[in-house]
């Protein structure tokens, strides 16, 4: 069963919130110019792509997005909220962090790397969520804006993973 068009913002926005999150980390801690630069991009495609989502939700949904974590009620019924909330919590972080461990970030004696190892598995979490949502998307304005979620985040996890070969030495980041 692939979301509806209300899920799938309803999750990306926090899924998101948590990428914005370590990007915003990375801005100030990060030592390499390639992982600022790519958490500046981040940070800036993801922040519009959020307002975007909202925008539409407001216009499709009558309504202003719903929150969700423990003040917000976890009880959200939507045929991936259970799933979606047990895959965030199972990875680590709450459906915020959707699998980032921002403490353990913000005190990782090498923040890239660990940068790289906590941004791919979020970027392909991403990745499964926008491509599961084209199956059932009702407004094509969404479904292009998933498709462009899958390619850009795609792009990144590969520039990523061939950073973490050239400056680690290892096959790829330890997942």
């Amino acid at each position: 069963m692939g979301y509806s068009d209300q899920q799938f913002i309803v999750m990306m926005i926090p899924h998101h919130d948590g990428a914005i999150a370590m990007a915003d980390l990375a801005l100030t801690r990060a030592q390499r110019p390639e992982i600022k630069a790519l958490a500046k991009s981040i940070k800036a495609s993801q922040t519009e792509e959020n307002a975007q989502m909202r925008t539409w939700y407001q216009q499709w949904f009558g309504q202003s997005v719903p929150t969700w974590g423990p003040g917000a009620g976890w009880g959200w019924q939507g045929g991936m909220g259970a799933m979606g909330m047990g895959m965030g919590m199972g990875m680590g972080g709450g459906p915020m962090g959707w699998g980032t461990n921002l403490v353990a970030l913000s005190q990782a004696p090498d923040f890239d790397r660990a940068f790289i190892e906590q941004m791919i598995p979020h970027h392909q979490m991403g990745v499964m969520m926008a491509s599961m949502a084209q199956i059932n998307a009702q407004h094509p304005e969404l479904s292009k804006l998933q498709q462009a979620m899958v390619l850009v985040q795609s792009e990144e996890i590969e520039q990523m993973e061939q950073w973490y070969r050239k400056w680690y030495g290892a096959q790829g980041a330890q997942r």
